[in-house]
């Protein structure tokens, strides 16, 4: 198996969790009365090389967050970033 392969499947692997992560329809805390409910719907995800990206939508809040595997050349794969973004709203 080529090398790039190898990479790419890592990489898609990594975003996996954070697909997870946010398609998790709802979460309880262990404290009194606080109730998150997380709406994240998965928008895509793509790979190219030896990065892999995945964007996720909250409609009811308008925010796009995407995630891409932060790759090294001595490392290989050494984490995750992913930056948050409120979408414009559409007026009527």
């Amino acid at each position: 198996m080529r090398k790039t392969s190898l990479a790419g499947l890592a990489a898609a692997a990594a975003i996996v969790p954070a697909m997870l992560f946010f398609a998790t329809p709802s979460a309880n805390s262990q404290g009194p009365s606080l109730r998150a409910n997380p709406s994240f719907q998965v928008i895509g995800a793509s790979a190219s090389g030896n990065a892999s990206t995945a964007w996720f939508h909250d409609p009811s809040t308008g925010r796009a967050i995407a995630c891409q595997t932060v790759v090294t050349a001595a490392s290989g794969l050494t984490g995750m970033q992913c930056v948050a973004a409120k979408l414009p709203q559409e007026t009527p």
